[in-house]
C-alpha cells in the first residue's frame, strides 16, 4: 500500500512539473522541465550521498574506532541480508541518524555522537535497523528523486513569477498559460510539490519503522528510542538543512502547530502507537 501511494504521489509530482513547464513555455517548456529534472536527478543519484555526508562533517569509522556502533550495524546488516554499509559518525550533541547512498551496494549509515550517549544497545539497534530498512527498500533513492522534483518545480515557479512580471506570459494558450495562469501556477505549484514530497517521506518513515522493528526483533526498543530522540531534539535542536531534514529518523527541525502539516515525518506518538501495536500482534 505504501509503494502504491508513493507511486501515485511521484506521478503527481511529474504532472506538476510538466504543467508548470507548459505554463512557462508551452511544449518547449514541458521539454525543458523534463530535461531539468533529468539532469538534477542524474547529479543527485551519483553525488547526493557525498554531499550530505560532507555537509554534516561525517567521519567514516571502522570497527576499531567504535566497536559498539559498528558491531550493531554489522549484525543488523547480516540479519537483513544486506551488504555491509559504510559507517559514519557525526560530532554533534543532537541525537539523530540517517542513511544515504544510491543502492544497497553503495550505502552508508551515519549517527551522531549524541545518540550514542542517550540510547541503550537495543534502542540503538532499533534505530539502525530503521535506517537499514530505508537502504533495503531503496527509500533513499525515492526520497532523493522526490526532493529533486520538488526543487525543480520550485525553480521553474520562480522563473514563471519573473516571466509573468515582465510580460513573459502574454502569448497564446498553445505557447504558454497567460499571465494570471502563470502566476497561479507559480504560487501554488511549489506548495503542492512540497506537500507531495512530505507525504512521500512520511509514507516511507512508517514503512521503515515496521521494517526496523522486524529486523531488530523488538518494536518497543525502537518506540522507546523515538520518544527519547524527540525529547532530546526539542532540547538540543540540530543545525540542519531543510533540504536534508527528511533523511533523519526524527525531524531535526523544530516547529509545531501549522508547521506539522509541512513536516517530513509523521508525528512521533503515531509512530510509537504503531510500533506498540506491532509488539502485541506480531511474534519476533
Amino acid at each position: 500500500m505504501n509503494m502504491l501511494k508513493t507511486t501515485l504521489l511521484m506521478g503527481l509530482l511529474t504532472v506538476l512539473l510538466v504543467t508548470i513547464g507548459g505554463a512557462l513555455g508551452g511544449r518547449n517548456g514541458m521539454t525543458m522541465a523534463f530535461l531539468l529534472a533529468g539532469g538534477m536527478n542524474f547529479f543527485s543519484y551519483w553525488f547526493s550521498d557525498k554531499i550530505v555526508l560532507s555537509m554534516y562533517g561525517a567521519r567514516q569509522i571502522e570497527e576499531t574506532d567504535n566497536p559498539r556502533f559498528y558491531g550493531i550495524v554489522r549484525r543488523l546488516a547480516q540479519r537483513a541480508n544486506l551488504p555491509m554499509p559504510k559507517v559514519y559518525l557525526i560530532d554533534s550533541e543532537t541525537p539523530n541518524a540517517f542513511a544515504t547512498g544510491r543502492n544497497p551496494e553503495h550505502a552508508a549509515v551515519a549517527a551522531t555522537s549524541g545518540i550514542m550517549r542517550i540510547l541503550g544497545d537495543d534502542e540503538l539497534a532499533g534505530v539502525m535497523a530503521h535506517e537499514l530498512t530505508h537502504v533495503k527498500n531503496r527509500d533513499i533513492l525515492i526520497s532523493t528523486i522526490a526532493a529533486t522534483f520538488a526543487g525543480a518545480i520550485t525553480y521553474l515557479a520562480h522563473m514563471a513569477q519573473w516571466a509573468a512580471i515582465f510580460g513573459g506570459g502574454r502569448r497564446d494558450d498553445d505557447e504558454g498559460g497567460g499571465v494570471f495562469g502563470m502566476l497561479f501556477m507559480a504560487i501554488l505549484a511549489p506548495i503542492a510539490a512540497m506537500l507531495v514530497q512530505m507525504a512521500i517521506s512520511r509514507s516511507r518513515e512508517f514503512g521503515a519503522d515496521a521494517g526496523g522493528a522486524s529486523i531488530s526483533g523488538n518494536p518497543l526498543s525502537l518506540a522507546n528510542a523515538l520518544q527519547k530522540l524527540e525529547m532530546a531534539n526539542q532540547r538540543i535542536p540540530m543545525e540542519a538543512n531543510t533540504a536534508t531534514a527528511h533523511m533523519f529518523i526524527v525531524n531535526p527541525l523544530t516547529g509545531g502547530g501549522l508547521m506539522t502539516l509541512f513536516s517530513t515525518h509523521p508525528p512521533i506518538p503515531e509512530r510509537v502507537a504503531r510500533l506498540q501495536d506491532m509488539s502485541r500482534t506480531h511474534s519476533f
